[in-house]
Formats: structure tokens, sequence, C-alpha cells
């Protein structure tokens, strides 16, 4: 009997109504168009996309931020938009975000020991106040800032983005959750700040036996944080490709992954100069509020036939482990 997932999305969709009034009729935005993936306790699993695929509203779909239009949610089997208040407040305990931008998760009014504590006596990790700062600082210890009490009445104005990006990790694993949604974690942050944020999430996800979606828009950042484990490719909401991501960078399935491999830097001229890139046939990317009909991706696929403008592809297994929504491959 196989184990129940950490966390499931069966058949996920989120529609939003955008503008409208009496005289004119609303916008429907499909952010998400019937996503499907698991997550399983202590995986990590990379979603990769443009800006505007519907990324961060798939992860705050997950994080039961937003209700999703139709499908199921489910936390260890339960469809957590069916839970009672007290399986719904220890739901949200367990599934923690950490943000793209550090500057707008923190309370520039408060301390850090003020952004700290009310998460650790709100789920009783702790019982009283003194025992909260005992444990902000250890949890500041554990994400590289120390000595800890030189952190801990200091306010986010006098802290670096990459001393804040670590307090905002620091946060999200105080409650001991069970899984995170990491948001473009390090988007916001200088190059040489980004390869130790991914190095501490990395650890802490590995040492707590964390579930972790991670979400970026670069596709060599979700290939070092989630080295040998899966990833997603979503296009325009829907999920395009799933797999492990070694095999997907080796050997890419779907034209837009094809794609979004080509954007990746090689850092030498020769190989740069030689190598071919897709030949698309739109740089536009289309409208969420109004998409193609049958495959998303057919306006600019090099490839794309008239199937493809007629029937929308399903995500199928073609390899073990491969899953692609492309008619190239059924």
């Amino acid at each position: 009997m196989n184990p129940v997932p950490l966390f499931q999305l069966n058949n996920v969709s989120k529609v939003f109504r955008v503008g409208g009034s009496f005289f004119r009729k609303a916008t429907l935005i499909r952010a998400v168009d019937n996503v499907t993936f698991t997550l399983n306790k202590g995986e990590i699993v990379a979603l990769i996309g443009e800006s505007g695929c519907g990324k961060s509203t798939l992860g705050r779909l997950a994080l039961g931020l937003l209700r999703p239009t139709s499908g199921q949610i489910l936390y260890k089997g339960e469809d957590i938009w069916r839970m009672d208040r007290k399986a719904f407040r220890e739901f949200r305990r367990n599934a923690q975000i950490v943000h793209q931008d550090p500057y707008d998760a923190l309370n520039p009014m408060r301390t850090i020991y003020g952004s700290l504590a009310p998460g650790l006596l709100r789920y009783h990790i702790v019982r009283n106040r003194r025992e909260a700062w005992e444990r902000a600082a250890e949890l500041l210890k554990h994400v590289g800032l120390e000595p800890p009490e030189d952190f801990l009445r200091r306010y986010p104005s006098r802290l670096s983005g990459g001393q804040m990006q670590r307090i905002a990790i620091a946060r999200a694993i105080s409650v001991e959750p069970s899984f995170i949604v990491a948001d473009e974690a390090v988007a916001m942050l200088d190059a040489s700040l980004r390869i130790s944020i991914l190095d501490l999430l990395r650890e802490l996800q590995q040492r707590l036996g964390l579930g972790c979606l991670f979400i970026s828009h670069d596709i060599a950042v979700a290939r070092y944080v989630c080295r040998g484990g899966r990833a997603m490719v979503m296009y325009l909401g829907n999920i395009v490709e799933e797999g492990g991501i070694e095999d997907l960078l080796r050997e890419p399935l779907h034209p837009y992954t094809e794609v979004l491999l080509s954007t990746i830097p090689i850092p030498d001229p020769k190989l740069t100069r030689s190598r071919e890139l897709p030949k698309l046939r739109s740089l536009e990317v289309p409208s969420a509020a109004n998409p193609p009909s049958g495959c998303k991706f057919h306006t600019r696929c090099p490839y794309a036939s008239d199937i493809c403008s007629k029937e929308v592809p399903a995500l199928k297994e073609v390899k073990a482990g491969r899953f692609v929504a492309c008619h190239l491959r059924s």
C-alpha cells in the first residue's frame, strides 16, 4: 500500500474576475488551469516558468491563502477546505512561506524578536516570553546570524537584504512546519548572496525533513537547490512537463522547456555563438485573459501542427517518471 502524500493537488484551477460593471462584463483570468501534483514528506520539488505563468498563485493555493475555483487541495489526504477550524489552523502552522521580497515580508515597526515571537507563542512552541527569546536566539543561529543578541533587538531597516531573508527563513521554520513554499526566494538578492541563501534552504530542508515547493523563473537556480529532485515546468497556468530535474535538463521533452534551457548563459563565448536557439514562431506571450485554443504554446511553438490549435494535450507519462503535455510526444 502506497503511503499518503504529504501534500496533493487534484485538478486545481483558479479563476480571477478582473474589472466588470453593470455595463461591462468582467474579464476572467485562469491563472491556474487544472493542475495536479503531489509532494511527499521531505521532498523538494521545483516549479519553473516565466513571470506571470501562475507559479505564485499555485504556491498560495498550496498554502491555503487562496481558495481554488475548482479541484481539491489535500494535506495528508484531507481536503483543507473541508477541515474544521482547529484542523485548518494546524494545517496553516504546517504550511509556511519564504517570500520573494524580504523588505515586504518583515514589519518595519517590529524588532526581529517581535517578528519571531508571535508564531512561537501562538502555536505553543514555547510557554512564555523568556523561552520565546531563547528559541528566537536559537533560530538565528540556525540561519547563520551570530551572535543572535546583536540581531534580536534590531529593526529591519538596520539589516541587509541577505540578513533579512535569513530572518524570513527563520520565521518560516520557527513553528516547526511540515513543508514550505519558497517563492522566488533569492530573486531580490545580489548574485553574491544567492548561493549562501540557497545552501541554507537546502541544508535546513534536509536536516528538518521538510517538504519544499521551490518556485523560480531561473532554471539554473532551481537545478542548484533541487539537485536530485523533481521539477515541474509551468506555462500559462498549466504544467507542461514534469520529471527528475537532471533528466529534464539533459533531455527536455516539451518545446517550452527547450526555450527555457536556451536562456541559461554558457560561460564560453565560442559555445554561446555556436549553439542553436529554438526558432519561436512568436516572441509575444499570449494573454492569460484570452489564451489560445488547444495547446497554449502553439502560437509560439516551432513544431506546432494543426492538432495543436484544436486539442488540449493531456499531461501523460511517456517515460518512467517523465510526464509531458505535448501532441508531439503522444
